[in-house]
């Protein structure tokens, strides 16, 4: 099912890595959220590969195999440029992609379309929001970057330990019989610790995600109030990150907007009930962009 790896160029020149499933004439770009890596997506790109689609799964800047940034610049509009960027880099070749943004990704790539040009083409036909709006939930930030800080330095002394750091956070999801998708999203060190693959100034560094939020969130309000492609909401609806207001709220600037609430999961939706998820996007992605 997998056609292999590409790679492509960031908006600083920033090598960024994608694998590929599928060799249908579509492309979906499929972003992670923060934290996590392409992988993440693997069953939802075999999904779509079935259904026709070409599935990129990007690793975005500082994460997996993708080039951590040397000047610290993980900005939500560092990221937004990395996506435009590729999604141009698409449709130059003449696809121009479907967004899927989970998370971090689904802030990229809405930034990505709202900070498009006057008179110049959207990188993007399409968006698929995975449980982001602009108005987050500041507790449920705080929970979850208070989990990835919490062994974002130091590590952990085997892929078992990292396992149980895993369960405990997400007591709700049957922890796997296999240590091979976490193993994924870890890199052994020199000094014998399993670390995240990702960038630990992605969140204290001095150009963090963090470092200047509200001009974001203006952004991201901006750009809400002014999509024009076919766009779908995702909710987790046990989200600890967007409530059900925080969607309304959305939903009321964005009318043309369609909107699925996945009771099965929380804010990590596609990892908590893909087939559910998968459905929602097949469908959404048949009706309005097939």
């Amino acid at each position: 099912m997998i056609a292999g790896t590409l790679a492509f160029t960031g908006a600083a020149g920033n090598r960024l890595v994608a694998s590929v499933f599928g060799e249908g004439p579509r492309s979906v770009l499929l972003l992670h959220g923060g934290g996590q890596t392409r992988h993440a997506w693997e069953e939802t790109a075999k999904r779509l590969a079935a259904e026709g689609w070409r599935a990129l799964c990007l690793d975005q800047r500082g994460h997996g195999d993708s080039e951590r940034a040397p000047d610290g610049a993980y900005s939500f509009l560092a990221f937004a440029a990395d996506a435009a960027h590729v999604g141009r880099s698409l449709a130059r070749e003449g696809d121009v992609p479907v967004a899927i943004g989970a998370s971090l990704g689904g802030i990229a790539s809405l930034l990505a379309l709202g900070e498009t040009p006057a008179g110049a083409d959207a990188p993007f036909r399409g968006l698929v929001l995975v449980d982001i709006v602009p108005r987050m939930d500041p507790r449920g930030v705080d929970k979850i970057q208070g989990f990835m800080r919490a062994h974002a330095r130091e590590g952990f002394a085997s892929i078992e330990a990292a396992a149980d750091a895993v369960a405990a956070y997400l007591p709700h999801r049957p922890r796997p019989r296999s240590l091979d998708g976490l193993r994924k999203n870890l890199r052994l060190s020199e000094d014998g610790r399993w670390r995240w693959h990702w960038d630990p100034a992605f969140l204290d560094g001095p150009a963090s995600v963090n470092a200047d939020w509200e001009h974001a969130e203006a952004r991201l309000h901006h750009a809400t109030r002014t999509l024009c492609v076919p766009t779908l909401l995702v909710r987790g609806g046990s989200s600890e990150l967007v409530t059900p207001e925080a969607a309304k709220d959305f939903l009321a600037m964005a009318p043309d907007a369609e909107f699925v609430d996945v009771a099965e999961a929380r804010h990590m939706v596609a990892g908590d009930a893909n087939d559910v998820f998968a459905d929602a996007v097949t469908g959404f992605l048949a009706r309005r962009l097939g």
